[in-house]
């Protein structure tokens, strides 16, 4: 006669559970059918809305194409054609300097941001809510609110100025061409404030208390704490952070589009913006996909170039 106790069992049935959860552990780690099937679903994504439309756009940049016509093969005529083209080269200068100002306004004023986030002790989680509000509220609707702000006719912000005895005639904002990419670039950048600001502020979370206590032991102030601490600990949150906004920002059309749709005199076009209206106002649809794969390599350029400088930053000897 063989007696079974409760713990006895118990014991059996819970390395029963384990053999089985091992068991299936096992065939998870290696049946590579399941590793497919998980990665499924992303890969077709993929393939029909990215890979497929860039491989359709690159035939239609070496084509004639145009709206409702497949059109035949040109080779780098398209190409050819921009190079000669004013209104594009006046493109490419705007979107080099659009987005090199709106990155360094966005790098200093969103790390001073997060310097002050980091500083503030009440309601702080009500706080770094509100700063998320830009990031968060459609572009559209933001750009609109933008543009009646600073549209000629019934500019608040012109009504303030001469309110304030600051100016005593309204300023063209949107028709004059200068004030018209600050405009864009002031925007862009009141909207890319809130990644720059809350990223780097987790970054500055994650930064050991003990090396700034080290420093000021050292005789550091607070000027050679944010030099010799900060920044080095932060650079490879800054790298990323600038990759993906330069990415965002070379690539932007809500903001310009609504506030300028590229004018005046295509003082403010954009590669998006210009390949939108050479291929869909302008029905030129091989023109137009030229226009953007001109941004292909220039961003390419931009990733390669930053992700050598993550590697960098995050090397330490």
């Amino acid at each position: 006669m063989q007696l079974r106790t409760l713990n006895g069992d118990i014991a059996k049935f819970t390395s029963r559970g384990e053999a089985a959860a091992r068991g299936l552990s096992d065939f998870m780690a290696r049946d590579t059918s399941v590793a497919y099937t998980f990665v499924a679903p992303a890969f077709f994504l993929l393939l029909f809305l990215v890979a497929y439309p860039f491989v359709l756009s690159i035939w239609f940049s070496l084509s004639d194409a145009r709206v409702g016509e497949t059109g035949s093969f040109v080779g780098l005529d398209n190409f050819q054609r921009l190079l000669r083209s004013d209104i594009f080269r006046q493109t490419l200068k705007n979107s080099l300097v659009f987005t090199s100002i709106a990155l360094l306004l966005k790098t200093i004023f969103g790390m001073a941001l997060a310097l002050l986030l980091f500083r503030v002790a009440r309601f702080k989680r009500l706080i770094r809510g509100a700063v998320l509000l830009p990031f968060i509220v459609p572009t559209a609707l933001s750009t609109l609110v933008w543009w009646w702000m600073f549209e000629p006719l019934y500019s608040v912000v012109n009504w303030t100025l001469k309110s304030l005895h600051v100016v005593n005639k309204d300023i063209p904002w949107l028709p004059d061409p200068y004030l018209a990419m600050f405009t864009v670039i002031l925007v862009n950048t009141w909207r890319g404030l809130p990644f720059f600001a809350i990223t780097l502020l987790a970054g500055l979370v994650a930064i050991p208390r003990e090396m700034y206590e080290a420093a000021e032991s050292d005789g550091a102030g607070p000027v050679g704490r944010f030099w010799y601490v900060t920044v080095p600990l932060l650079k490879p949150v800054l790298a990323v952070v600038i990759l993906f906004s330069a990415i965002f920002t070379l690539a932007d059309f809500n903001i310009v589009y609504i506030l300028t749709k590229g004018g005046p005199m295509n003082m403010t076009h954009l590669f998006a913006t210009y390949s939108f209206a050479l291929g869909l106002q302008g029905g030129q649809i091989g023109q137009g996909a030229a226009v953007s794969l001109f941004l292909f390599p220039i961003l390419l350029g931009v990733v390669f170039t930053q992700l050598r400088l993550v590697r960098k930053s995050t090397t330490y000897e």
